[in-house]
């Protein structure tokens, strides 16, 4: 005889588990502890075998049913049901592991330490801030165009046309990467070419007017703040290096007998020497007394651990 609701529900478990069956071969099984399982049996390449349906009451005897017929037709069309769920488990397991945040972090992981740490950071925030809270539990080999383009578009909503366009950019590094590593088969941000109004790039303000260069250093020299920032103002047009080493620099890094600097550049990993003219190492040796014992050429204001902020520059200019 066919189960009821009523029947299940009011059913009351024995010592030793029990067999309530229902119709086609599906049956629930009720434990002594009065769990309620939904089973079907059925025979497939000459094996009696059994596959679970879900427990009741989170699964009904309507869906219970319904799932035996999807099983039931599985068999019809030659398939294993339970051979079937475990090929459909693996697959969600091989997408999730594949996903394009999993994907994007080991590629942020292999490649960032030949990166600045500065780009390090830009590249992170982009990846946590405009890219993985949209696509990352997606599996990479799935995202198309148009959902890349989404989410460059909400980027470019809030004003940073130029971020979004370096995000798509980004995530075509990531999709190539997956490519080359056999988990998706081709890379969509290339299909967004002309997708987004182009960023315009401005030029930076500069002096070439040699009359105004000379304003420049004057004021440069006249300026009466630190003497940290003072020191480093007047440096600056002397040894033409990067913002970030010049207020990053060390004085293990500086011979003022020879009058040169050697580092390491962060942004090639090489090694660099700069000569230090006669007007350059007098401003290191004035400044040697004052910030000579510490680490850092120009130490923050905050502590002499660190090196001063950009900041500190930009409002000095």
């Amino acid at each position: 005889m066919p189960l009821t609701d009523t029947a299940i529900r009011n059913f009351k478990p024995a010592a030793k588990p029990i067999i309530l069956s229902d119709e086609r071969d599906l049956y629930l099984e009720v434990a002594p502890s009065g769990g309620k399982w939904w089973r079907l049996k059925y025979r497939f390449d000459g094996r009696d075998k059994r596959i679970s349906l879900g427990v009741y009451p989170e699964v009904s005897l309507k869906d219970a049913r319904a799932r035996r017929d999807d099983a039931r037709k599985l068999l019809a069309d030659g398939v294993d049901p339970s051979a079937q769920r475990k090929a459909e488990k693996a697959a969600k397991t091989s997408q999730s592991a594949n996903s394009f945040e999993v994907v994007g972090r080991e590629w942020f992981a292999k490649f960032q330490p030949q990166w600045a740490d500065s780009y390090r950071r830009k590249i992170r925030s982009r990846l946590d801030q405009d890219l993985f809270p949209w696509i990352g539990s997606r599996p990479i080999a799935e995202i198309t165009a148009p959902e890349l383009l989404a989410v460059a578009r909400r980027v470019e909503s809030r004003g940073a046309l130029h971020t979004a366009h370096r995000v798509i950019r980004t995530a075509g590094q990531i999709f190539r990467y997956a490519v080359a590593t056999g988990r998706a088969y081709r890379d969509p941000s290339g299909d967004l070419r002309g997708a987004l109004h182009p960023a315009k790039g401005g030029h930076f303000p500069s002096i070439t007017d040699p009359a105004r260069v000379g304003d420049l250093l004057r004021m440069l020299d006249s300026y009466t703040g630190t003497p940290t920032v003072s020191s480093a103002l007047k440096l600056a047009p002397l040894v033409f290096v990067r913002p970030g080493e010049l207020r990053k620099a060390e004085w293990s890094d500086i011979n003022l007998d020879q009058a040169e600097c050697r580092y390491i550049v962060t942004k090639t990993d090489t090694p660099h020497i700069v000569p230090l003219s006669i007007q350059a190492v007098a401003i290191l040796r004035d400044l040697h007394p004052i910030t000579g014992r510490g680490r850092y050429v120009f130490p923050s204001a905050r502590g002499a651990n660190r090196p001063m902020s950009d900041n500190a520059i930009l409002a000095a200019m």
